[in-house]
């Protein structure tokens, strides 16, 4: 599962109206850490695709969900569960960082997968 586009019309019904936790990534074109982990991104809802949604929203193109939400610098992550931000991740960071992050606050049951990001130093 790749990541998913969010757009400010869309955010109601695809983040907060969503059944499963969805992870946004608030980026800019022009901001090279946000590029920087975008493929890490990827990578991540390839592999944890059945537990959260990977929803990347672009600032520039929609600056009222950043404001609603105090994103003031980006690259940052904000994790939704319930409708409610439950957890907040600012500036970049390698995969295997962002991955057990974000584990550890989808408190999933299976994080039997968390020995292989140790094999991967940059």
């Amino acid at each position: 599962m790749a990541t998913k586009t969010v757009t400010d019309q869309s955010f109601a019904s695809d983040v907060l109206g969503s059944e499963a936790p969805v992870l946004v990534d608030f980026w800019a074109e022009w901001c090279g850490p946000c590029r920087m982990i975008a493929p890490a991104l990827e990578e991540i809802a390839g592999e944890l695709g059945d537990q959260v949604t990977i929803a990347k929203l672009n600032i520039d193109e929609n600056p009222d969900t950043p404001g609603r939400y105090g994103v003031r610098g980006i690259p940052t992550m904000l994790l939704f569960k319930g409708g409610q931000p439950v957890a907040q991740k600012v500036g970049a960071a390698p995969r295997s960082q962002i991955q057990q992050w974000l584990e550890s606050n989808l408190d999933s049951a299976s994080t039997s997968s968390s020995s292989e990001s140790q094999s991967k130093a940059g």
